[in-house]
């Protein structure tokens, strides 16, 4: 489910990428490619990205996190553009992981059980397009087991009484990095904003 329209008032953006952090503050892997071969990717948007970035770098076989933007139409938006709502992009955490470790389907069970995916721009108290779920996924086998896990997911919502599953899946377009203070933010500041909550349904996968 598309949840932004194109518009034409979103900002150009730039050619040039915004400044951003180059190795992670936790496990000094860099955020940028090329990673390990035999490695995958994957980019996912559950509301304010500080939470879902140490949400997932914590996960055993994730090799590194990043913060940042996708699904919109400006070329390397700022935060502050993206804020508006303007540009199309939502927040989101690119996750690199070891399939030979941790499977694609627990990475996709926690992101369902870990935010609410049926309250379309929004989460939380965080209201606007940039706060909408999201999958981006970059292989076709991805696509088919997020689309799987949704179908499996909005049946258990729907057994607990819950609302439709508003999460945008599809293939990633670009990755846009956030700017380096957003980068593993609860890392630099354990104490500082995590806006997750889930629905409290567990999701059959």
């Amino acid at each position: 489910m598309t949840l932004f329209s194109k518009a034409s008032s979103a900002p150009l953006g730039r050619l040039t990428p915004i400044e951003t952090s180059h190795t992670h503050t936790v496990n000094g892997h860099s955020l940028h490619p090329p990673f390990p071969a035999g490695y995958e990717e994957i980019v996912l948007g559950m509301g304010c990205f500080w939470g879902v970035e140490r949400l997932f770098w914590q996960v055993p076989g994730v090799y590194v996190t990043a913060a940042g933007y996708a699904g919109g139409e400006t070329q390397n938006p700022t935060y502050q553009e993206t804020c508006t709502g303007q540009t199309g992009h939502t927040e989101v955490v690119r996750v690199v992981y070891d399939p030979s470790t941790t499977a694609l389907e627990t990475l996709l069970q926690i992101f369902w059980e870990q935010h609410d995916p049926t309250q379309g721009n929004r989460q939380g108290n965080d209201v606007g397009s940039q706060y909408r779920s999201a999958i981006f996924t970059t292989t076709a086998a991805q696509l088919i087991a997020a689309e799987k896990s949704a179908d499996a997911y909005q049946k258990a919502l729907d057994s607990a009484g819950r609302g439709a599953i508003t999460t945008e899946i599809k293939p990633l377009d670009v990755f846009y990095y956030a700017e380096a203070y957003h980068q593993q933010y609860l890392d630099k500041n354990p104490n500082g904003y995590c806006g997750l909550k889930g629905t409290g349904v567990t999701c059959p996968i």
